[in-house]
């Protein structure tokens, strides 16, 4: 079980650092006014998304299952900081889908936000984390 968990918490670590830095790409995207700046933030962005964000969050969620499965939902299935927890999750997979779409925005040139929107979207994973990770340390309910 333990393992299963240091699977987990690797993968959402790279998880959260994609989900960090991909809506700072977009703030620099955004401030771009060259081609070459904007063609190298596609690539950059495409690359982040898909070959780290993605896989990354698709293996925190086959391990986070396969921890409840081995036994985590019997002990924890009545605590309410789970279920938070899990909510937390499903809001934080919209917010990746959101990522997506601006990432499809840019690469068809159809941007539609500034710079200062990608800073206050850039600061949502942090709260995120800090409420996930103070449910599955502390449990407080």
């Amino acid at each position: 079980m333990l393992w299963l968990k240091a699977l987990h918490l690797i993968t959402m670590v790279c998880w959260f650092a994609g989900l960090f830095y991909l809506p700072r790409l977009y703030v620099y995207h955004a401030m771009s006014d060259d081609n070459a700046s904007d063609e190298r933030f596609k690539i950059m962005e495409r690359k982040l998304f898909f070959g780290i964000m993605t896989p990354s969050m698709m293996a925190t969620f086959v391990f986070g299952i396969w921890l409840l499965i081995a036994g985590a939902w019997q002990m924890y299935s009545h605590a309410g900081w789970l279920h938070i927890k899990l909510v937390l999750l499903l809001v934080l997979v919209i917010y990746h889908y959101f990522c997506w779409q601006w990432l499809k925005d840019f690469r068809d040139n159809q941007n539609k936000h500034d710079h200062i929107f990608y800073r206050w979207m850039n600061e949502i994973p942090v709260l995120f984390l800090i409420a996930i990770i103070i449910l599955a340390v502390v449990k407080p309910f």
